[in-house]
C-alpha cells in the first residue's frame, strides 16, 4: 500500500478501508493548522491508485465504504473522483459509500451537474471542516472562504444529495467569545443541516500563526472553562432532529457523545458533572494540547 505522510481519518472512519489519492492539503494556509507542513501537496496517479487497490483487494474480502486521504481529497477534479470510483467499484463492487475531507472550496470548483454525477457513483458523507459559524472568526483564522458562501456550497451538496458532515473547533474564536461563537455556529448548523457533528478542541500548535499570534499577545486563548460553556451553549443552541453530536476528540477536556435533541440535556449535565469533579479553579486556565 502507498500511503506518504501522516494519514488522517475522521475516528467515526474507524472501519472504512483508507485509500491514498491526495498527499497533504491543498489550501494549507489556515492558521491554527500544522498537519500538513511536512508534505507537499500533490496527487496520485491513477496507476498508483488501481495497484493499491489490487492490493487490497487480495488481503480483503470485502470494503463496503471507503475513505479517500488526505487533508481535502475532493480538491480533485470530478472526472479524476469519477475514476477513482468506477476503480473502486471495480475491485469492490458491494462498496456503497465513498467518504473523504473536503473544504468549502472544493464544493466551490464543482458545478452542479458535477455533484450529482458524484453522488451516483458513490460518493457521500463529505466531511467538512467548517470550524465555526461566525464570519470574523472563519476570516481570522484564514480558512479561505466566507461564512456566506459556506452556507451556499453546503447549500449545492444538500440539493445534489450528498450529506455532508460538520467538523467544529471549540475555543478558536478566543478569550470571552466563546458564547457568541456558540451562537453564530449553532445557527449555522440549524441552517446548513450536517448529517452529524464533531467537536474537537483548539490547540495551539507550536510554529502555526496562531501560535505566534499567542505569544505576541494578538489571539488570546479561552480557558478551559469558558470551552465547556461555550460547548453547552452550543449543544443547546443546536434544533436539529435525529443529529450525532461526537464531542469525543482527543482535545477535549471531557467527552460527550449523543444524538440531538434526544441526549441534549445528557451530555450538559455530563460536562457540568466533569466542571464539578475537575474544579473551576482548576479550569480556568488553558490547558496546552500537544497533537491533534
Amino acid at each position: 500500500m502507498n500511503f506518504e505522510g501522516t494519514t488522517y481519518r475522521p475516528p467515526v472512519e474507524a472501519n472504512s478501508m483508507l485509500l491514498q489519492v491526495t498527499v497533504g492539503c491543498a489550501h494549507n494556509q489556515c492558521t491554527y493548522c500544522n498537519m500538513y507542513d511536512d508534505v507537499k501537496f500533490r496527487v496520485i496517479n491513477t496507476d498508483q491508485i488501481e495497484k493499491d487497490l489490487i492490493e487490497l483487494r487480495r488481503i480483503y474480502k470485502k470494503a463496503e465504504r471507503f475513505f479517500l486521504v488526505n487533508g481535502d481529497a475532493f480538491v480533485l477534479s470530478a472526472n479524476k473522483l469519477k475514476k477513482i470510483s468506477e476503480l473502486i467499484k471495480r475491485y469492490f463492487p458491494e462498496c456503497n459509500t465513498i467518504s473523504m475531507y473536503a473544504s468549502i472550496q472544493n464544493i466551490q470548483s464543482k458545478s452542479d451537474n458535477d455533484l450529482r454525477e458524484l453522488k451516483n457513483c458513490g460518493i457521500n458523507d463529505l466531511w467538512v471542516g467548517v470550524e465555526s459559524g461566525w464570519n470574523t472568526v472563519i476570516l481570522d483564522i484564514n480558512k479561505g472562504y466566507t461564512v456566506k458562501e459556506a452556507k451556499t456550497e453546503l447549500s449545492r451538496l444538500s440539493i445534489a444529495g450528498i450529506n455532508y458532515m460538520a467538523g467544529l473547533m471549540l475555543g478558536v474564536a478566543g478569550k470571552d467569545k466563546g458564547i457568541e461563537n456558540a451562537k453564530h455556529t449553532a445557527d449555522f448548523l440549524n441552517e446548513t443541516k450536517p448529517k452529524l457533528i464533531w467537536a474537537g478542541t483548539l490547540g495551539l500548535f507550536e510554529g502555526t500563526p496562531m501560535a505566534e499570534d499567542a505569544k505576541k499577545g494578538i489571539f488570546l486563548p479561552a480557558t478551559e472553562i469558558e470551552i465547556l460553556e461555550e460547548e453547552k451553549a452550543l449543544i443547546n443552541g443546536i434544533t436539529l432532529t435525529n443529529v450525532p453530536f461526537y464531542g469525543i476528540h482527543p482535545t477535549n477536556t471531557f467527552p460527550v457523545i449523543g444524538n440531538l435533541p434526544a441526549d441534549k440535556q445528557s451530555m450538559i449535565d455530563k460536562i457540568n458533572d466533569g466542571i464539578n469533579e475537575m474544579g473551576r479553579a482548576t479550569l480556568s486556565q488553558s490547558f496546552q494540547r500537544n497533537s491533534l
